[in-house]
């Protein structure tokens, strides 16, 4: 499309839905959310990006492919059941680690990026070929 209003308006909301994306992504380890509807949000945020400038321009702001994403979301959601095997033998029992602050850290963070990155990856996947093939 080569409308300006939709192109500005485009890099203002893939800011916007990428902040969105981090923040269900971050508290969905103890809330709802998490991983897949981040990756959703994400994966849309450059679906916008990829309508309004087109799929060269959104391939570029992501950098890798997105079949690499979703490889490396199905190696850290394999890798982050493994603690749970070392500390008390069940894979995918999620372990936390506390800070002095209050913070804490555990597996399931690990595992809800896993799935952020496999929803991404297959999801630009579909839709950037989908672009691509469209008159």
């Amino acid at each position: 499309m080569n409308s300006l209003i939709f192109t500005s308006s485009a890099r203002i909301l893939f800011v916007l839905m990428l902040g969105a994306s981090v923040f269900i992504l971050w508290r969905g380890h103890d809330e709802p959310g998490g991983g897949f509807v981040g990756g959703l949000v994400a994966a849309m945020a450059l679906s916008v990006i990829a309508l309004a400038e087109g799929v060269p321009r959104a391939r570029r702001l992501l950098r890798v492919h997105p079949i690499s994403l979703a490889g490396l979301g199905v190696v850290l959601g394999f890798v982050s059941g493994l603690p749970g095997i070392w500390a008390d033998g069940s894979f995918l029992a999620h372990q936390w680690v506390f800070f002095p602050n209050g913070f804490k850290l555990g597996t399931t963070l690990i595992f809800d990026i896993g799935v952020y990155l496999v929803v991404l990856g297959g999801m630009l996947s579909l839709v950037f070929r989908l672009y691509e093939d469209a008159p």
